[in-house]
């Protein structure tokens, strides 16, 4: 079983959508997986996704109502087989969190979705433009199923 964790800013965003969305197509695939996610930030900790989010997962069929935000702990390095960054910064914070002698791949979720024309999941929070950060975590979504099940 693979244990994978979205990241973002404030895990309330793209992050629990990640996680919605992967879940829902491992599960489809028949790819044994544990999932969850987590922001840099600790604002949002103890609450649910962004309702704007929410409406735009569930008119795709994705749940993330029950999902709650949580900061992103050093236990994660250990507890997750990869650990996956919605953008740059979060990316360069996750690898400034990193224990020491830790291993876990850090990497964008969009480095499962070549060709897309961009290498970050632009932050709806900001962009309001909730359909398009979900488009993108889609396809990763895809490319990171092909990708875990070729990989066994």
């Amino acid at each position: 079983m693979k244990r994978v964790l979205f990241v973002c800013l404030g895990n309330i965003c793209r992050s629990p959508a990640a996680e919605a969305v992967f879940a829902a197509k491992a599960s489809a695939a028949g790819l044994a997986a544990s999932v969850d996610s987590a922001g840099t930030g600790g604002w949002h900790i103890g609450g649910p996704p962004y309702p704007p989010m929410i409406a735009a997962a569930a008119a795709r069929g994705y749940d993330l109502a029950p999902l709650r935000a949580r900061q992103v702990r050093r236990a994660d390095f250990d507890d997750f087989d990869l650990i996956l960054a919605m953008d740059r910064a979060t990316l360069a914070e996750l690898s400034a969190l990193r224990p020491g002698g830790n291993a876990t791949p850090l990497h964008l979720m969009l480095e499962n979705a070549p060709g897309c024309g961009t290498d970050e999941v632009p932050d709806p929070y900001y962009t309001r433009d909730f359909d398009r950060a979900l488009d993108l975590i889609e396809l990763a979504a895809d490319g990171l199923v092909a990708s875990l099940t070729r990989s066994g």
